[in-house]
C-alpha cells in the first residue's frame, strides 16, 4: 500500500460528498496500513461550518484508539487543509499529513519550516494525485455555477 492508494481512498470519500452536495473533500486516517478512520465534508448535512472532512475523520480515529493523540497516524485528505483543519491536526500530533490537491483560496498554503501550523514532527507531502483531487473539485463548482 503506498500514498496513491489511500489518496485513492480518500477520493471515495470526496465523492460521496459531491453526491450529497457537499463540497468533495474527502479524508482517510491509517496506522499501519490499515484504514481506522474515513469521513467526508458533511458542513450542509449537519449545519455547521466545522464539519469538514478531516475533523471529522480525526473524531472517529481518537474515539476508534481512545486517544486525543495520533502520532504514528497518516492523513490523507483530497485538497490542501484550511487554517482550521491545520490547527486540528496541529494538536492530534500526526505522523504524517499528504494532500492532493491545493486550495490558493482557503488552503493553508504558505508553511514553511519557521510558520508551519502543524506539529514539528509531522511530516508533509503535498501532490498525491494532484489532478484526480483538482478535477473533482473543479466539476463541483462548474456544476454548481450552471
Amino acid at each position: 500500500m503506498n500514498d496513491e492508494h489511500y489518496m485513492q481512498q480518500a477520493l471515495r470519500e470526496a465523492q460521496k460528498a459531491f453526491e450529497e452536495n457537499e463540497i468533495p473533500i474527502g479524508s482517510v486516517i491509517v496506522i499501519n496500513q490499515k484504514i481506522i478512520a474515513r469521513a467526508h465534508n458533511m458542513t450542509e448535512q449537519l449545519n455547521d461550518s466545522t464539519a469538514h472532512a478531516e475533523i471529522l475523520a480525526l473524531t472517529s480515529a481518537y474515539n476508534f484508539l481512545g486517544s486525543k493523540y495520533l502520532p504514528d497516524a497518516t492523513l490523507y485528505i483530497t485538497v490542501e487543509p484550511c487554517l482550521m483543519c491545520a490547527g486540528a491536526m496541529y494538536w492530534s500530533k500526526l505522523e504524517r499529513v499528504v494532500w492532493g490537491a491545493d486550495d490558493k483560496k482557503n488552503g493553508y498554503h504558505h508553511i514553511t519550516e519557521s510558520n508551519s501550523p502543524f506539529h514539528p514532527k509531522t511530516k508533509i507531502r503535498t501532490g498525491v494525485l494532484k489532478n484526480e483531487c483538482a478535477e473533482l473539485m473543479q466539476s463541483f463548482f462548474q456544476q454548481k455555477r450552471r
